[in-house]
């Protein structure tokens, strides 16, 4: 069984910053590719950013020089920093990974749970 738990959600003013964090824990043997996504009230669910095992990342062009995202391999965990928020910001942001639980099982995508971001004045 494998969980990620997204945290660090809240409410924002207009310029300011969140650090998002994301725990995967359980059976867990290795991780590939990590990610962030976003859903807006009635829009469809976006990649925000992303993150290879290879370190490179890969940003929305809404986000870019805004967001960065990293991991930390010990501890299975992906991190979100996000500074000059913007109103449109304002979104439930889900983590997710590739992950085998085993050297002999395939990767499977599992996913947060969400933590919401709420950006206003």
């Amino acid at each position: 069984q494998v969980q990620l738990v997204e945290s660090g959600g809240g409410l924002v003013q207009p310029g300011g910053s969140l650090r998002l964090s994301c725990a995967a824990s359980g059976s867990i043997f290795s991780i590939t590719a990590m990610a962030w996504y976003r859903q807006a009230p009635g829009k469809q669910r976006e990649l925000v950013a992303d993150i290879p095992n290879d370190g490179s990342t890969n940003y929305a062009d809404s986000v870019k020089g805004r967001f960065t995202i990293s991991r930390d391999n010990a501890k299975n965990t992906l991190y979100l920093q996000m500074n000059r928020l913007l109103p449109e910001d304002t979104a439930v942001y889900y983590c997710n990974a590739d992950i085998r639980s085993t050297l002999w099982s395939a990767y499977k995508r599992y996913w947060g749970q969400g933590t919401q971001v709420t950006v206003s004045s």
